[in-house]
């Protein structure tokens, strides 16, 4: 079975083409995996001290900012 992808027609994954997309998609889980890892441990968000759904919503966008912020010495230094 054919399927559509934005206007050209492409055959279906058979076999080998067929794990090319999962390798892709395990590395963003693993570096998905990482990030939360990051911000329950060294951000303190395992047992946070917040109630409230905005409160609680803030300090993890705060502490995924920070996690940006860590990274951002990496990442600079690859794109370069």
């Amino acid at each position: 079975m054919w399927r559509r992808t934005s206007m050209v027609a492409t055959p279906p994954l058979t076999g080998a083409r067929r794990a090319i997309p999962a390798m892709g998609s395990a590395c963003v889980s693993a570096s998905a995996s990482e990030a939360f890892g990051w911000i329950k441990t060294v951000a303190g968000q395992d047992k946070t001290k917040f109630r409230g759904r905005d409160r609680v919503g803030w300090a993890f966008t705060f502490a995924a900012a920070a996690y940006d912020l860590v990274r951002l010495p990496k990442l600079m230094a690859v794109s370069s």
